[in-house]
């Protein structure tokens, strides 16, 4: 597959795990008054609310022309829920601060 026949899945993969992620995380937590969550507690209520975008990730059909972005999609999400669990997607980790300094 060719680099720009994936580009806007791979900004929008980019952008789950904080936006849609985090964002819901913080809500969770804020509406729960959970104002001191650890950050593993955080990552994990973020991959919780990312892995309930795949529908969303499965949406292409499964028609055999789709069956590389079907491919790439699965690795990326995978590779993006580790670094959420390792604390390697610093997007995810800024919101976690900023959730703790402000709730």
């Amino acid at each position: 597959m060719r680099n720009d026949e994936r580009f806007e899945i791979e900004r929008a993969i980019d952008l789950l795990p904080h936006v849609v992620g985090a964002s819901w995380a913080m809500t969770y937590f804020r509406l729960k008054k959970i104002r001191n969550p650890t950050k593993e507690e955080f990552r994990q209520k973020t991959i919780e609310y990312l892995i309930k975008t795949e529908p969303l990730m499965e949406s292409f059909s499964d028609d055999k022309v789709f069956s590389d972005i079907h491919e790439y999609i699965e690795k990326r999400i995978t590779i993006e829920i580790e670094k959420i669990k390792t604390g390697a997607n610093k997007e995810v980790e800024k919101r976690y601060a900023r959730y703790r300094d402000y709730g």
